[in-house]
């Protein structure tokens, strides 16, 4: 019995080492809640991504609906990445670091930004250019600044 659950978990524990070395992804964190991030640029509902195309910025994995909008992501990879790390606007506005929800967004001058919710949203649309000049100037302080020491 102990023989048998041992080679099951050597088993798992080397598919899994195969699986990970097999491509140069270092972790899973995927970024945009898994929504492709050139999808938001048309003003539509953002498509889901899928594993088959996907690009890593800065150790986060981004997923893209299509071959095309994976090669347009690459091109111009500042043009579609949301801004203030994927964190939301406002919360960068007043100086801390909420989770921006991918499903609560705004394209702004081509800018893509997230919020925390719509109630926070419904606060930050109340002066976008104002709000987004204030996470501007805080973001380059806070940028490296963990989020639970904000």
């Amino acid at each position: 019995m102990k023989t048998s659950l041992f080679a099951l978990i050597t088993a798992v524990i080397t598919i899994f080492s195969i699986h990970t070395s097999a491509d140069s992804i270092s972790n899973s964190t995927v970024g945009a809640g898994g929504y492709d991030l050139v999808s938001y640029q048309d003003g539509k509902k953002p498509l889901p991504g899928n594993g088959n195309f996907v690009a890593t910025v800065d150790g986060v994995n981004y997923i893209f609906s299509s071959k095309e909008n994976l090669k347009k992501f690459n091109k111009n990879q500042n043009k579609y990445l949301p801004q203030y790390g994927g964190y939301c606007a406002y919360g960068t506005s007043v100086n801390k670091k909420f989770i921006g929800d991918p499903n609560v967004w705004e394209v702004v001058d081509g800018k893509l930004y997230f919020n925390l919710d719509n109630s926070i949203k419904a606060i930050w649309v109340k002066d976008i250019p104002g709000n987004i000049k204030k996470a501007d100037k805080n973001w380059k302080k806070i940028k490296n600044v963990a989020a639970s020491e904000l």
